[in-house]
């Protein structure tokens, strides 16, 4: 092996310990947070996670053969938890079946009952009989509780439904032990070693060489929604395209906006925002073909029955795909199907699989995703439960047999106030579906303060950046003349809010500054850099060489090899 090729061995390994030593070298070390997650029902239960953590260290006691019950669910065996405290960030998760004798499927909740608040869902699952399913989730408390109750829910109401439990496990996480294991998430996953090789024209190596190395483009994209506000708004235009490389159209697209009155197209807005975000090398997620909610669809289709309606239908995906072809990276095809039925329901159950198929054919370069809100932002809403999502994805790919080739998960994640336990743990699930996930539509809830918004925003940015199956990021802030949906990162003046001010700040950490430097007397330069595009240039006795090169995901480290 080469000398530098020794040297560039052992900077990859130094960096791969470098990661790991995060956590090692706190001042307040713990454990490795286990992304493990399961979504098949299984024979036996695997091993708790952690070693079963508190739980293991015997610091609860299981109430064994008495059961809770409450009005209109039953409830079941519960872990009883001493000297909870504050802030401290707990994963949970437990296998669970249900008994013999019980009803053969049902919806499990994991509550949390302290002295001063009841937490209605940290982590749920969809249980069976006869087989283990896994639940997973999280939570944090706003104050310490010298005892609290950890106990089951069942869905169903006849008072007989009964539970197995095995392998739990509770682990404790502080704040700073928690930031740990999401850097070093972010340095395995958004992160590769760069070794820079400077070589003269006889191929011998050059010591003393400028190496000069710009980002010009992320592998993670950022962005936000849009709306056709910006249109003719240069001041802002400018403030969007400094700080974003992605964009969804916030109404535009949608058929109530295309299609108000049946057989009269505008795609007027729609047509302007995709020349601008064309002219600013913007990537666009297509949102949406059809919204299942027939509060958002236009009043003329919702009076249209059987053939006519299907006959809409197709008109409406053609017209659509056809003029955008190409256009759009992602096509939120079915939105919020999960909570809503209106196709399904007027068309049959195969009507969701016919949507996908027709935008598959017309559109095949497309990225096609489901999209739909309370998936990882909370397990209390039943109709979309991180297991519901998963089993609406495996059904249209098993579909008659054949099914349909599903691209991407949408999370829309509205939240209020993040659980980051849940929402790690209902990634990790996700995960298994081996589908990138993008967080489509983030903002935190208007009834906050504009400070807590920034300082939730943050908690979500981060938990979705260190995640390493989440593949991009869109904000749901569009700016009107009233404001945002809920939360906007500006006032109309261009000023940011504290939500801008977490966004830039985060944008400027996400992105590897420029480096620069002098190879070594091997000829080598090595550095750390965030996926993406560069730009780098040598100098060297007043000659420069100018070339580019990507950093896409591998362990192993990236070589570029200059002459000059």
């Amino acid at each position: 092996m080469k000398h530098s090729s020794i040297i560039a061995f052992i900077f990859s390994a130094i960096y791969s310990l470098l990661t790991a030593f995060v956590l090692a070298s706190s001042s307040n070390a713990g454990p490795f947070y286990d992304s493990t997650a399961y979504t098949e029902c299984r024979a036996e239960p695997e091993k708790p996670l952690y070693n079963g953590g508190m739980l293991n260290e015997k610091e609860a006691s299981v109430s064994g053969g008495d059961t809770l019950r409450g009005v209109g669910a039953s409830y079941t065996p519960a872990y009883i938890l001493h000297n909870l405290t504050q802030n401290t960030i707990y994963c949970f998760s437990i296998w669970v079946k249900i008994e013999a004798g019980s009803a053969s499927t049902a919806r499990v909740r994991a509550k949390l009952r302290s002295e001063n608040a009841t937490l209605n869902c940290v982590g749920s699952v969809s249980a069976k009989q006869g087989c283990w399913s896994f639940l997973k989730g999280g939570f944090l408390l706003d104050s310490p509780s010298q005892l609290s109750i950890l106990f089951f829910e069942t869905s169903n109401d006849d008072g007989k439904t009964q539970l197995e439990v095995a392998s739990a496990s509770l682990q404790p996480f502080t704040q700073e032990q928690w930031k740990n294991n999401q850097d070093y998430f972010m340095n395995t996953a958004r992160k590769r070693a760069v070794t820079i090789h400077v070589a003269g024209e006889s191929g011998e190596s050059v010591e003393g060489a400028v190496v000069n190395v710009e980002q010009i483009a992320k592998d993670f994209p950022i962005g936000s929604a849009i709306s056709k506000t910006i249109l003719g708004n240069i001041p802002y235009q400018e403030w969007f395209v400094k700080r974003f490389d992605a964009t969804v159209f916030e109404n535009e697209l949608k058929w109530y906006a295309t299609e108000p009155h049946q057989g009269k197209l505008n795609y007027t807005f729609a047509d302007q925002m995709i020349s601008f975000v064309r002219a600013n090398k913007i990537i666009a997620r297509g949102h949406n073909i059809f919204w299942e909610d027939p509060k958002y669809t236009p009043d003329w289709v919702r009076n249209l029955t059987g053939e006519d309606l299907r006959s809409a239908v197709n008109q409406r995906i053609r017209s659509l795909m056809t003029r955008y072809r190409g256009e759009f990276v992602h096509w939120d095809v079915s939105n919020e199907m999960l909570h809503f039925d209106f196709y399904e329901s007027r068309l049959g159950k195969n009507a969701s699989y016919e949507l996908f198929a027709a935008a598959r054919e017309l559109d095949s370069l497309a990225t096609l995703f489901l999209n739909d809100f309370n998936v990882v932002e909370t397990c209390s809403d039943e109709r979309s439960t991180v297991d519901e999502y998963i089993t609406r994805v495996r059904e249209l790919e098993r579909y008659d047999g054949g099914g349909m080739r599903m691209d991407g998960v949408g999370l829309e994640g509205h939240f209020t106030r993040p659980n980051v336990a849940l929402m790690r743990a209902n990634l990790d699930k996700l995960a298994t579906l081996e589908l990138p996930v993008w967080l489509t539509e983030i903002d935190i809830s208007s009834t906050l303060d504009h400070r807590t918004q920034a300082i939730y925003l943050e908690q979500v940015l981060r938990e979705g950046f260190s995640h390493p199956s989440v593949n991009g990021i869109i904000l749901w802030t569009a700016l009107h003349p009233n404001g945002c949906y809920q939360m906007c990162l500006t006032d109309d003046k261009f000023h940011n809010l504290p939500a801008g001010d977490v966004v830039d700040q985060k944008l400027l950490e996400w992105t590897t500054g420029e480096v620069k430097a002098k190879t070594d007397d091997h000829g080598t330069f090595s550095f750390l850099g965030f996926l993406g595009e560069y730009r780098v240039s040598i100098m060297y006795e007043g000659k420069t060489v100018n070339s580019s090169f990507s950093l896409s995901r591998d362990p192993q480290t990236k070589h570029v090899r200059l002459r000059i």
